[in-house]
């Protein structure tokens, strides 16, 4: 996982409701426990025409998304099963944050894990990033948990403390944990000998 303080990108704009998990990475490329190359399939079936060739109406085939790491996606994003490579799928092709109204709960939570920033914001907010111009730029701030839009003003948004965290730190909750063995073992210690 890459540590995630502040960002400065351009934005993608996909603003389609309801985005699930198997359109983010379509089930048959789910064999893998590799993340590499996972961005290959990212919105596989809307990026790519029937022959294989891009599908040059789709917004991640156009010039402009090239480089641009903040996703800005329509309500309820991430929705469907629960699949990890949708955040790996995200991060390998180059997205360190996806900006909407909403996400599943499932997404969000496999999202913090892998260090991918689920950014939710009010629709007026929305609005907003999805009327930018194409070659604007937003701020992300994890620490202050501020999104500066492209024309200055500001916005807050929240993130559990806990996952911001390990973001802001580059730890893995795992890591976390175990570092607190020595405590919990002098607790017991403690407890059950005293």
């Amino acid at each position: 996982m890459e540590r995630f303080t502040t960002l400065s990108s351009r934005l993608v704009r996909l603003p389609v409701d309801n985005i699930d998990t198997d359109q983010v990475i379509p089930a048959r490329f789910l064999k893998v426990t590799d993340k590499v190359g996972l961005g290959q399939k990212l919105f596989y079936d809307w990026r790519y025409l029937e022959n294989g060739a891009d599908n040059p109406s789709f917004v991640l085939n156009q010039p402009g998304s090239k480089g641009a790491q903040v996703l800005v996606a329509g309500d309820n994003f991430g929705c469907g099963s629960s699949r990890e490579h949708a955040p790996w799928a995200l991060l390998d092709w180059g997205f360190r944050a996806v900006i909407a109204t909403s996400f599943a709960d499932i997404f969000r939570n496999n999202a913090l894990k892998n260090g991918l920033l689920p950014v939710q914001v009010d629709p007026a907010v929305h609005s907003r990033l999805l009327e930018a111009t194409a070659d604007a730029e937003i701020r992300i701030d994890l620490g202050g948990e501020l999104l500066t839009l492209p024309d200055g003003a500001t916005a807050k948004f929240e993130i559990e403390p806990f996952s911001r965290r390990c973001l802001l730190f580059c730890q893995e909750q795992i890591d976390i944990l175990v570092s607190k063995i020595p405590a919990i073992e002098n607790y017991d210690q403690r407890r059950n000998h005293p």
